[in-house]
């Protein structure tokens, strides 16, 4: 364990330098709000100006010390959703407002004031139910639910806005045009820092000086928080000290630190907190630099009172209060008020889109490596996994692929005919995915270069001319993706005439795009950079890579006329990023501990509306040992985006690459992966529709379960399956909590059942992946494996019924062509429900709007949690026909077994049991 240790050490100290990367202690805007809390500056609301529209409740909010006034905005947003907006009443210039990641305006819905005197005012939404409570002074929002006070806003006043200002040389000359006497040099020298940031060699200016923001949010009765991801932590956010504040800021870091706050690759500004009752959520819609600050008070009683006989005692609720701070922009928070967890799923997906419905060859096997060297490394990358009979999906190209990393070009030495490459795997029904980085190589002779240059497409720098930085090609120039026309051109590179060499079966991978610049300041971009409409870098930096994501999902759909689905796989990403595509934790490294802190990283991206996420499988720096290769496969295959991945200078590590006894025990991990696809493809029809995560923590199926609050090692997949993946060397027994004292659930491998409510010691050997159904569920299966998930689309199905309490289960299957768009224009899909009861099993149509032509039939059902043997098993079908059925019984296990059906899955049908 001492040399397991020191090994994780050494590799995360020498991949995380934090010279190049700032802590709180060194974040301007933080020590100003920090310092803020000293002086007891106060805001007072003037309700003396409200005024109410058809959208909108307006009233100004005033310093007390300086006297300059904002500008308040209250919206009701129709599903129990507050909106609060905070700007400058009269800004020196626009400050920036995050536009394009709200799926459309939110529909708003009329505020009613009700009650209030000379200092409040109560909003209400029509219902009565939930209430929006404004104290004049000090200014203080309190959102009540039912006479109950869900959240302050202020209440520990840390309202914080710094105002845009004339630059200093202009403010001095005016200064002293004014009066010639006064001497400006000193306290232009006290302004200069806050006009200056210097972090190492570089110098970050602000044109019209700091403008940050921040609100504290009082959460009154929660203690468990969740959210703002990425970070390398745990799934319940903790309590920050001082300077330890959960940072949201895009990064490049290459084998990032663990148990850490920094920030990563990506960044969604969104927190759920949960308690027995209530679920709510705060969504922060600002893209620049942004820092969360998380303190919880735990409940206590104490005495009032010692006399008489005996002493009353009072108890003071739990309270977390969150302060958000963010480098620039305007406050812009939505209140997202449950209350349950469902419906605050579904709340945040009305502002921000659901899970983008995936084509079903992504939800496979994906085998990746920088790089694959060449044409014949590929086809025999390929050959390999036919060979091992091991399934897969996309093989995937990095960087290596093109002509000195100038994206949409090919390598000509190394992949000179690569349309006949993706013939060879389009025989196979397989695909390929190719890197596509937003940094464009600066060269007169690069098309894609210069036709940027000649357009005006690239970011500038401050100074006027097209921003440059080293990244993979040398000194490159980078797209402004946040140009609509930017997006519009870069969209138009992936048609099949334009992108020579590609065909549709050629996908997308958009990396280094928080942007990395290598050599700027915490290797990105320098913050005074300029975009599009003038906005400096500062202001949205977070959603740079979102917008590349969209852009390249857009070129998808527009090379196939519109009709097929585009996959586009991105690294840095933003609240709304769900909408295009999936995405992974980054370079992870080839330790046990990375593999552990996989599970909570996506279960707080899925949480957070990110449901196809997944984490490099092996890690992507380092060599795995055996065991944690096999480990790794055993974990992704049960984990939304199943990906294998490995640097450069690591071994070769294909899956027969580590001896036949390991091959096959990652053969068996990716063939589960494949015989559960139908479930996969469910679950993700309902992330879609219905914006309901794939990967889930136990507290959100079980929200009334303390003892689920804070489990991290363990999931749920849907609502049916509960994994527990192995994440520790040489382990031999792993506990596993079964949550539900009114559940039963089923071992998936050998069908033994235990009741809920309880941890129990399961024994693992190398082979065994810790899966149980929940009783109560049907489980849709593949009952044979394909080479790729093409190959598997006429084979037939199983159903795993696994059986509560009550002798009863519901499940679901969604089924449509897999690629394009048709399930949604003209409805071509068939959505199948299956319900258990009375020992009749039901197949009917869960949405009579879809149709689709399937050969498929269910030829398989296995019962779980049948007390007694039947005496017989018939069919009965639509047409009134009934139909007898072998059947097998094991008494041992409680398990009924019919095989060799032919029931059309598409059609209404009843298996009786008697």
């Amino acid at each position: 364990m001492e040399a397991a240790e020191k090994k994780e050490i050494s590799v995360e100290d020498e991949a995380v330098d934090k010279n190049v990367f700032k802590d709180c202690s060194k974040i301007a805007f933080y020590r100003r709000q920090k310092q803020q809390l000293f002086k007891k500056s106060t805001y007072r609301a003037l309700l003396d100006t409200v005024t109410t529209g058809e959208k909108s409740t307006n009233f100004q909010i005033i310093n007390e010390a300086t006297k300059i006034s904002l500008l308040a905005e209250v919206y009701g947003i129709e599903g129990n959703i507050f909106r609060l907006k905070i700007n400058e009443e009269t800004p020196l210039k626009p400050r920036y407002e995050v536009p394009d990641v709200l799926t459309s305006k939110p529909s708003t819905v009329r505020l009613i004031a009700c009650s209030g005197d000379t200092g409040s005012l109560v909003l209400a939404d029509g219902k009565g139910d939930l209430k929006c409570h404004i104290t004049a002074n000090p200014f203080k929002v309190d959102l009540v639910s039912k006479e109950e006070v869900v959240m302050s806003i202020n209440s520990l006043g840390q309202l914080y806005f710094e105002h845009l200002q004339i630059p200093l040389k202009q403010r001095a000359a005016k200064e002293n045009e004014e009066d010639a006497s006064i001497d400006t040099s000193q306290k232009n020298q006290e302004d200069l820092c806050l006009w200056e940031e210097k972090f190492g060699k570089f110098v970050d200016v602000k044109a019209n000086g700091p403008a940050s923001v921040g609100l504290d949010f009082s959460l009154h009765g929660f203690e468990h928080l969740y959210g703002i991801p990425q970070h390398a932590e745990s799934h319940l956010l903790k309590t920050t000290g001082d300077g330890d504040a959960y940072r949201l800021y895009n990064l490049d870091v290459y084998g990032y630190k663990i148990h850490d706050k920094m920030g990563i690759y990506g960044s969604v500004p969104y927190l759920l907190a949960h308690k027995q009752g209530r679920t709510i959520g705060i969504f922060w819609l600002n893209a620049s630099e942004t820092l969360v600050e998380i303190n919880t008070e735990p409940a206590v009683e104490y005495m009032l009172t010692q006399k008489g006989p005996v002493a009353a005692k009072q108890k003071i609720r739990s309270r977390t209060h969150v302060h958000w701070m963010s480098e620039s922009g305007i406050i812009d928070v939505f209140l997202l008020t449950g209350p349950t967890p469902s419906d605050i799923f579904t709340q945040y997906s009305r502002l921000t889109g659901t899970q983008a419905m995936p084509p079903l060859f992504s939800l496979g096997y994906h085998q990746c490596r920088w790089n694959y060297e060449d044409e014949q490394d590929v086809i025999a990358v390929d050959a390999g996994c036919d060979e091992h009979d091991i399934p897969y999906d996309v093989i995937w190209l990095d960087i290596e692929h093109t002509e000195g990393k100038r994206y949409f070009t090919w390598d000509k030495k190394r992949f000179p005919n690569p349309k006949r490459m993706q013939e060879l795997l389009r025989s196979k029904k397989r695909k390929l995915v190719v890197i596509s980085d937003p940094h464009i190589k600066i060269d007169p002779d690069y098309s894609v270069y210069t036709k940027a240059k000649e357009q005006g497409f690239f970011v500038r720098s401050h100074e006027g001319g097209d921003f440059e930085g080293v990244c993979w090609p040398g000194l490159s120039s980078y797209l402004d993706f946040t140009n609509p026309k930017v997006r519009e051109w870069y969209a138009s590179l992936f048609a099949f005439p334009v992108y020579q060499g590609s065909t549709d079966i050629l996908f997308l991978w958009n990396d280094m795009n928080e942007p990395s610049v290598f050599r700027g300041p915490e290797q990105t971009m320098q913050k005074n950079a300029i975009h599009h409409g003038n906005w400096e870098h500062r202001e949205l930096h977070n959603i740079y890579g979102f917008y590349q994501q969209m852009a390249t999902a857009e070129g998808l759909i527009q090379r196939s006329k519109g009709k097929e689905r585009p996959f586009v796989l991105t690294r840095s990403f933003f609240a709304g990023s769900q909408k295009y595509g999936a995405v992974w934790t980054g370079d992870n490294t080839a330790d046990w501990s990375y593999l552990k802190i996989s599970i909570p990283m996506l279960l707080t991206l899925n949480i957070t509306g990110i449901s196809f996420c997944g984490a490099d499988v092996g890690g992507f720096i380092g060599n795995p040992e055996t065991e944690l290769l096999v480990r790794w496969y055993q974990a992704g295959a049960y984990q939304p985006f199943f990906r294998s991945h490995a640097t450069m200078n690591t071994k070769r590590r294909e899956p027969w690459l580590f001896g036949e006894g390991h091959t096959r025990l990652i053969r068996a991990a990716i063939r589960e992966r494949y015989t559960l696809l139908p479930y996969w493809y469910s679950l993700f029809y309902h992330a879609h529709v219905a914006s309901q995560p794939v990967m889930r923590p136990l507290w959100v199926e079980f929200p009334d379960e303390l003892e689920t609050f804070g489990i991290e090692d363990e999931y749920m997949l849907g609502s049916a399956l509960l994994v527990h993946p192995v994440t520790e060397p040489k382990a031999t027994v792993v506990d596993v909590f079964l949550p539900g004292s009114n559940e039963v659930w089923y071992d998936s491998k050998t069908f033994a059942h235990w009741e809920g409510g309880c941890t129990v010691k399961i024994p693992v050997t190398l082979d065994t992946i810790p899966v149980f159904q929940r009783g109560g569920s049907v489980v849709p299966l593949k009952t044979t494996i394909g080479k790729s998930t093409g190959w598997m689309t006429d084979s037939h199905y199983g159903l795993r019924v696994a059986l509560s309490t009550k002798g009863s289960a519901v499940g679901e299957l969604y089924l449509d062509d897999g690629h394009s768009f048709q399930y949604l224009h003209q409805k071509q899909f068939l959505h199948r429900k299956f319900s258990f009861c009375s020992s009749v099993l039901i197949n009917n149509s869960a949405d009579q709007r879809g149709h689709y032509p399937s050969k498929c039939v269910v030829e398989q059902i296995l019962v779980l949690g049948l007390r007694k043997e039947p005496s017989s098993v018939t069919t009965h079908s639509s047409d009134g026909k009934d139909q007898p059925v072998t059947f097998a019984y094991c008494a041992k296990t409680s398990t009924l077994r019919l095989e060799k059906l032919s029931l059309n899955i598409g059609a209404d049908w009843e298996v009786h049991i008697k």
